[in-house]
């Protein structure tokens, strides 16, 4: 049935684990560790020579049914399926990935324009642990491939696309090509645009990271992530192992509200892209904004890019007000039903202020130059109704 069904039904659909009666919704197995019929069966699932459980965070009923059903989402219509682990955030997937695939000497290629708390991860982390970090424009192809002929230490192009909070976007077509000719990993934060509006691996990437706190669970009640990769070998050993060494793992309540979550997304993405769109079409007219980072605008400089490898342009969006600091305070304090909170993917809409918040520790020069200015203010745009939401953003713009 796996290419029977259509997006929607998959993320409806319960996952049912394997019983003679089993349950209508998926249970919580709220348990540390599991039991065995005798010495010889915990022989046996320790060796791996029989399937089971054995600690909580080596594995759990919930959660791996949990990552299975993530799997079949960015997996959807391709021949073979990712291998997939939920974690305890996003981070803790960004983190378990790196750790369990490069070693000290090896360098990590990356953007500036990525979510502040990975390029802290990358500086004050990695770094001291002797893996380094390069930034360069991942959008320009040739300035990729020829870095990583220049610098063989580099093992890992890390992208995010659409980009936090400037909607910038990578060609992953393309850049999975560069890498793969040069023997280099690829992996892809696809948060921003869940596997509901772009799916990386269909394009050649060879891993996905995800904060499930946002829009897969879409409900502001848990924090978790995902790692998935398309090598199995690769995912079950040293991306298991490193998982089950350092404690990265997820637990059976968040894996099971993620779960709930995931059964409106479709829904949901609809929804939010809708809102956006109203919105930011809203906001390029007005006269304070100087410009709106939305990718279904043809002003975005990456419209078209969005249009070949993105089923619709998503929830995020972001706009810089003529008056810069002083100006973007005052709007976020003016507003009544948008919520300012760091975070994104909720039902709500959500606002947050990226120089003051998610990267204020990046580097002035780094975030100016991917166009995070002082006036920039990022939406999370919600399932309200869309005139609603106008006449709050309106209302604070005006004063």
């Amino acid at each position: 049935m796996k290419n029977r069904l259509g997006f929607g039904s998959v993320c409806a659909r319960e996952r049912k684990e394997i019983g003679f009666n089993p349950s209508h919704q998926l249970p919580i197995h709220a348990t540390s560790s599991f039991v065995f019929d005798n010495l010889q069966e915990g022989i046996d699932v320790f060796a791996g020579r029989k399937p089971g459980h054995i600690y909580g965070r080596f594995g759990n009923p919930t959660v791996d049914t949990v990552a299975e059903k993530i799997a079949s989402l960015e997996g959807y219509g391709l021949a073979e399926q990712p291998v997939c682990y939920l974690l305890s955030s996003g981070m803790a997937a960004v983190s378990t990935l790196a750790i369990a695939l490069l070693k000290s000497g090896d360098k990590i290629l990356t953007q500036g324009n990525i979510y502040g708390g990975t390029t802290s991860l990358f500086n004050q982390i990695l770094a001291p642990l002797g893996i380094g970090c390069e930034l360069t424009d991942l959008a320009q192809l040739d300035q990729v491939a020829d870095q990583l002929k220049r610098d063989p230490a580099i093992r890992m192009i890390y992208a995010e696309t659409p980009a936090n909070p400037t909607l910038a976007c990578v060609d992953l077509k393309g850049l999975a090509e560069v890498a793969r000719n040069a023997g280099v990993w690829t992996a892809v934060d696809n948060t921003f645009a869940t596997p509901y509006l772009q799916q990386p691996f269909a394009l050649g990437i060879d891993f996905i990271v995800h904060s499930t706190t946002k829009y897969l669970n879409g409900h502001a009640n848990t924090i978790s992530g995902a790692v998935l990769g398309m090598d199995a070998g690769l995912m079950r050993t040293k991306v298991y192992a490193a998982l089950k060494l350092l404690g990265t793992n997820a637990n059976s309540w968040d894996a099971w509200l993620v779960h709930n979550g995931m059964k409106t997304l479709a829904l949901r993405m609809e929804r939010h892209c809708d809102n956006a769109q109203a919105l930011a079409e809203f906001l390029e007219q007005h006269p304070k904004v100087a410009r709106v980072n939305y990718l279904s605008l043809p002003s975005h400089p990456d419209h078209e890019l969005a249009k070949r490898q993105m089923r619709r342009f998503g929830g995020m969006l972001s706009f810089e007000l003529k008056g810069g600091l002083a100006a973007a305070h005052a709007f976020i304090n003016r507003l009544e039903l948008c919520t300012l909170a760091p975070t994104l993917g909720d039902v709500d809409t959500l606002v947050m202020h990226p120089v003051s918040m998610s990267h204020m520790n990046v580097p002035k020069e780094i975030r100016e130059a991917a166009g995070i200015t002082d006036g920039l203010v990022r939406i999370s745009v919600g399932i309200e109704d869309a005139a609603d939401l106008i006449g709050d953003v309106g209302g604070a713009l005006e004063g």
